[in-house]
């Protein structure tokens, strides 16, 4: 089998190797290596933002921004870059991580939910999990088997699998700590997005709204894996009592009996982002199911909390507001794009 030589390693060690050796006053900002693989990532760190030479989470910081402050690099020296390191990563399927550096290390998944370990400096690969998704599993994900990283907070790691399992790793060995099934198994519920942490909970969405689920985000203790709280981003079976108060209000936005047998959707599975200042996360949800609404919700309606963004209580998973995007959505537009914080 051919594989690729992932450049974005080359080039992601290299600055920062640039900054740590070469930048006194990016020195001064950033946390030194602690040990690689140490994963020391908490709240503080997370809201501080003032590591210039680390990538904590998958957008950066709580602010989800993704922008990088370093400047060394500029348009009269990038012509002195050079290859630093490099690593093959075995497959020719669909790659979408965004790696985290974060003391010393780096880490990324790649296709079927795998999970690698490089040292930042030399490029040795420091370790490998792989969750061993059965390959069957694929037929269920609407757009390759990909996954867009990891989450890491007080010395683990927290993946989300193609089969629906959240597995917490030890981040120096990438042995498993602890794994739980976070979806119905005889549904074809996928995830491919990355977790979120806030105060101690791993929260996790997934997808499959094409497919006859209903979309819902759940949080989970860091240290076990208990589940905390879970919030349904539609309502289902109206005979039956509502999960939560807000989809009694949501149900009279949809027409009809077929939207609860068939899902209808509205799965969480990337855009999350959280504010320490309002102690609020945000959440992106997804496209009906189907997407035609005249089949889902014959007669029309907004089909909440379809392509909305949600507004929750990160203890509690309470309900606080929403903004939707796309009333009756019907064209696969959803809300589930990175959200930021301004």
């Amino acid at each position: 089998m051919h594989t690729y030589k992932v450049s974005l390693l080359a080039v992601a060690a290299l600055l920062a190797s640039s900054i740590n050796n070469h930048s006194p006053a990016a020195d001064a900002k950033a946390v030194k290596p602690v040990e690689a693989g140490a994963a020391a990532v908490n709240a503080k760190r997370l809201a501080a933002n003032n590591e210039p030479g680390s990538w904590l989470s998958t957008g950066r910081g709580y602010h989800e921004q993704r922008f990088s402050p370093l400047d060394q690099i500029k348009d009269t020296n990038v012509k002195a870059l050079g290859l630093a390191w490099y690593a093959d990563i075995d497959t020719e399927r669909g790659q979408e991580s965004t790696p985290l550096i974060v003391d010393g290390a780096m880490y990324l998944t790649t296709a079927w939910s795998m999970v690698k370990a490089y040292d930042i400096k030399s490029g040795k690969k420091l370790w490998e999990y792989d969750p061993a998704v059965a390959k069957a599993k694929g037929a269920d994900a609407c757009c390759d088997v990909v996954n867009r990283g990891v989450a890491a907070w007080n010395g683990k790691l927290y993946l989300g699998a193609l089969d629906g399992r959240l597995i917490a790793l030890n981040a120096k060995t990438g042995k498993e700590v602890w794994s739980v099934q976070t979806t119905d198994t005889s549904l074809p519920y996928t995830i491919t997005g990355v977790p979120r942490i806030v105060k101690g909970k791993v929260i996790i969405g997934n997808g499959g709204a094409e497919y006859r689920v209903r979309g819902y985000v759940t949080a989970y203790d860091a240290e076990t894996g208990k589940q905390a709280w879970r919030w349904w981003a539609v309502p289902g079976d109206p005979s039956k009592p509502f999960e939560q108060p807000e989809l009694a209000a949501a149900a009279k936005t949809w027409k009809g009996d077929a939207y609860w047998q068939i899902g209808g959707g509205g799965t969480v599975w990337d855009g999350m982002a959280y504010d320490p200042e309002l102690d609020t996360i945000y959440v992106g949800t997804g496209n009906g199911n189907p997407w035609n609404q005249a089949i889902r919700s014959p007669g029309g309606g907004d089909n909440l909390y379809l392509s909305s963004i949600v507004a929750l209580n990160p203890n509690t998973g309470a309900y606080k507001w929403h903004y939707q995007t796309t009333p009756g959505e019907t064209w696969d537009y959803t809300a589930t794009q990175p959200i930021m914080i301004a």
